[in-house]
This record gives C-alpha cells, structure tokens and sequence, in this order.
C-alpha cells in the first residue's frame, strides 16, 4: 500500500477539529443547540422564529471558510476528481443517510460522542465501518 505523506497534515486536522468543537460549544452556549450540519441544514427548509439567522451564518461560514484559508495560508481548496452525477447521487446517499440515522457524522461523532449518548456511538461505528468498506471497496476491489 503506497502512502502519499504529502496529504498527510497532522497541524490543519488539528487545527479543523479544535475549529469544529470551538464552533460546537459556541452553538451549545449561545443557542443551546447540538451542532450537526444535517440538522442545520434541515432547519433551513421550515426555520422556527429567531432560528433562521444562526442557521443562515452557519451555511455562510462553510462557504466561506475555504475562501478565506486560501487567502490568510495560501491554501487551494481540494480539487474532487468525480463526474458531477455522482457528487449528486453521493450527496444524495449521505442525505438519506443522515435522515435516517437522525443526524450526520458532525451531529453523532462530535457532539453525541461528547454526551456520551449510546445512539451516538452506535451511529458513528456504522458511519465509520462504511466509510472504511467504502474506501476499500473502491481502490481495492473495483480498481
């Protein structure tokens, strides 16, 4: 198994997960809410009253994280090497993946494994288990 070691950025994971529990504890102690992006994004399509503003900045930031890592370190955004129908049935799968798990891999494994909540864990190790099927499925079974 050859390793590309040049993807390998030990400092911006740790930097992107110490941004993501910063973003979660900040959601939790100014809106008293559990961050997962699934959810959020849920939200958007019927907000409550006084919900929409939070959910609205937090679509921004990720659109505009990328943006601004390129301009403050001189970092391009990852290139996605696939055909733009299976980005659509991709995003679809995770979609109808996260409904049906009642939360995506931010809302379980971040802050569920936090609380430590058994739904959590068990939703996460599913995650997880595909995830790594997946990757090996691909670059070791279909080439």
């Amino acid at each position: 198994m050859h390793i590309d070691w040049a993807q390998f950025t030990p400092a911006s994971a740790l930097a992107g997960g110490a941004l993501i529990g910063l973003a979660a504890a900040l959601l939790l102690l100014r809106e008293g809410r559990i961050l997962g992006a699934s959810g959020i994004f849920a939200g958007l399509a019927r907000p409550k009253a006084g919900d929409l503003d939070w959910r609205l900045a937090f679509v921004a930031g990720l659109v505009a994280a990328p943006a601004l890592a390129a301009l403050l370190f001189g970092v391009a955004a990852p290139a996605i090497a696939a055909a733009p129908n299976t980005l659509i049935v991709g995003g679809l799968l995770v979609g109808f993946g996260a409904r049906l798990a009642n939360g995506c891999t931010s809302g379980h494994g971040v802050c569920g494994l936090a609380r430590l909540s058994p739904r959590s864990l068990a939703a996460t190790l599913t995650f997880m288990t595909a995830g790594f099927a997946a990757v090996f499925a691909s670059r070791h079974l279909l080439g």
